[in-house]
């Protein structure tokens, strides 16, 4: 049986694989595990706008209730927001129904320790054996007044609104921000943010209903955004996804900056403050070779790990590393927040800016983005690892890799939220790029459908 949680928690279609009957018995284990050790524990709960969000919060929260556990509702919120919150409220634990950049039908469920940080592949399978064999024999279940409750809290939003602004110590007046919200959970927060700090905030895709997240909006299709910075002649623009962890920013040029880019313009000036203590940046192997190129000239070093902002992470702590993330936007700034906070990246980002009195595209210009070609093979969910065994996929694969050795490099991985293998070739020629990656994807998915 395939493991039940991917890279960013449990994920699927809203009722059909993330049922309510899923969320329910997620609810019990996370409870029953996260906080085994607490008589009465309290699981913080938030979610994003998406019109599944209150079905699958009222199935979590009942299956934490009726272990004993009281659940705190934050309601719509940011993913870093609840990182952030639980260590704020002092929580057990935490817990946000999202499916981050993936579109309305896709829902997920992830969890948070006591601490803020997203849970190592231990726990999750302690969690997955209750969910899947229910709870032990001997457990307790409460009855009467031992039986947990919800409660909501209010002032959630302002206590995360105040935590971001207090990572700066810059004003914005006199700067044009323009925000793309992804009509997902940073549509409140974001832009009380920024104009709390003085900017003039050009608000767009800020009008959730539900079905709308992430459509031809936020950081995985930023293209409007670009447009609307330079109609506006504002000083930059700021794209999020639909929980708000990641951004893609435009300079005040309307050119795209995307993850790599943002880390790279960060570490340096960090290194410049004297705010890279390990003078060390940590990515994925799905990082431009340009990232590597331009922290080797400025002096910097770059560790690589495999795909996933939690393996970012877990490098990051493990060595004393202040700032890791991958291409996608996902950024994680340790010395602020325990996980990837796309909102306060913003501000970190426009403070810079600020500091140096330099515009967004000329800090953004110690990277220079090698050609890459980057493509998703629509797989069966069931066979997406299987490349590597299919003869047809893996002789082309053999192919591309010796053509590609001495002046690229390819790399295939199979996402770990999406029934998608993503196939990523760099090299000198884009147009070759482009033809080799889309007829190794198509291949793929001709063979493992």
């Amino acid at each position: 049986m395939a493991r039940l949680f991917g890279t960013d928690g449990v994920r699927g279609i809203a009722n059909t694989e993330l049922t309510c009957e899923l969320a329910y018995r997620l609810g019990q284990a996370s409870a029953a595990v996260l906080a085994s050790d607490v008589r009465r524990p309290t699981i913080l709960v938030g979610r994003d706008t998406r019109i599944s969000g209150e079905m699958l919060e009222s199935a979590l929260v009942a299956g934490i209730c009726s272990v004993g556990a009281r659940a705190v509702l934050v309601e719509v919120m940011p993913t870093p927001a609840i990182a952030y919150l639980t260590r704020y409220f002092e929580a057990d634990a935490g817990a946000v129904i999202s499916a981050s950049h993936n579109t309305v039908e896709y829902n997920g469920i992830k969890f948070f320790d006591k601490n803020g940080y997203k849970l190592p592949d231990a726990l999750e399978d302690k969690i997955e054996e209750i969910v899947q064999n229910g709870l032990p024999a001997d457990f307790d279940m409460p009855i009467g007044e031992r039986v947990g409750r919800p409660v909501r809290q209010r002032n959630a939003a302002r206590r995360y609104v105040d935590f971001v602004k207090e990572s700066t110590d810059v004003r914005l007046d006199g700067l044009h921000v323009v925000l793309d919200c992804a009509q997902g959970a940073s549509y409140e927060v974001a832009p009380m943010v920024f104009k709390e700090l003085g900017a003039h905030v050009s608000c767009y895709y800020h009008e959730p209903d539900g079905t709308n997240i992430n459509d031809n909006c936020g950081s995985t299709h930023p293209q409007r955004l670009c447009e609307l910075v330079r109609e506006l002649g504002a000083d930059v623009g700021f794209a999020f996804d639909g929980d708000a962890d990641r951004l893609i920013a435009s300079d005040e040029r309307g050119k795209i900056i995307n993850g790599d880019q943002v880390m790279a313009l960060l570490a340096v000036h960090m290194k410049e403050t004297g705010a890279l203590p390990t003078n060390t940046l940590v990515a994925t192997v799905m990082s431009n070779m340009g990232l590597e190129l331009a922290m080797k000239k400025s002096g910097i070093h770059l560790e690589k790990t495999k795909v996933g902002d939690r393996y970012v992470l877990e490098k990051m702590l493990a060595d004393g590393h202040a700032l890791g993330g991958e291409q996608s936007g996902h950024v994680i700034m340790l010395d602020y927040n325990t996980t990837g906070d796309g909102i306060l990246t913003a501000v970190q980002v426009i403070s810079a800016m600020v500091r140096s009195h330099t515009p967004l595209s000329r800090l953004a210009s110690v990277m220079q983005t090698m050609p890459q070609s980057l493509f998703g093979a629509h797989v069966a969910d069931s066979r997406k690892y299987d490349y590597e065994k299919n003869a047809k996929v893996k002789a082309r694969i053999d192919e591309l890799e010796a053509k590609y050795k001495d002046i690229g490099r390819i790399v295939i991985r199979a996402s770990g939220t999406e029934p998608l293998v993503r196939v990523m070739i760099e090299g000198p020629d884009q147009r070759e790029l482009d033809k080799d990656v889309y007829a190794l994807a198509k291949l793929i998915e001709k063979e493992l459908r």
